[in-house]
């Protein structure tokens, strides 16, 4: 017997799909937070043992990474176009590229980023340029 709601018992609008927009994943308010310098907003959603591996470099810590995005990041007036993304939830690839001029210049690098993702925050990050 099923719980769903016949003609008869209970208003078949209880049933329809949320008018709220879907709340926004670990990953998606990562690159929102990087791209509208929100830094508290960046912090909240890196585990406090948050680890980012890079080509160039490695961050220990979410301290060290919010640090750098806030004060020593090359080119802070970027933006962040996602080209694909796949995951299972607690594992999510983006493939996306970088843009200057907050999104209206021309692509710095392409990327693929590598998201491990624990209860709610992000507790690894690795990146790689493509």
């Amino acid at each position: 017997m099923s719980d769903l709601p016949t003609a008869g018992s209970a208003p078949i609008r209880a049933y329809m799909p949320s008018s709220h927009p879907p709340t926004p994943t670990p990953v998606e308010r990562y690159y929102d937070a990087l791209d509208r310098h929100e830094y508290d907003a960046l912090e909240s959603i890196l585990s406090p043992t948050f680890v980012q591996e890079r080509p160039d470099r490695r961050f220990e810590g979410r301290d060290a990474f919010v640090r750098f995005m806030r004060e020593e990041r090359p080119s802070p007036d970027t933006a962040h176009v996602i080209d694909d993304s796949t995951g299972d939830g607690n594992t999510v690839v983006v493939e996306g590229r970088v843009l200057e001029d907050g999104g209206d210049g021309d692509a710095l690098f392409a990327f693929v980023d590598t998201f491990t993702i624990e209860k709610g925050s992000i507790v690894h990050l690795e990146t790689r340029l493509r």
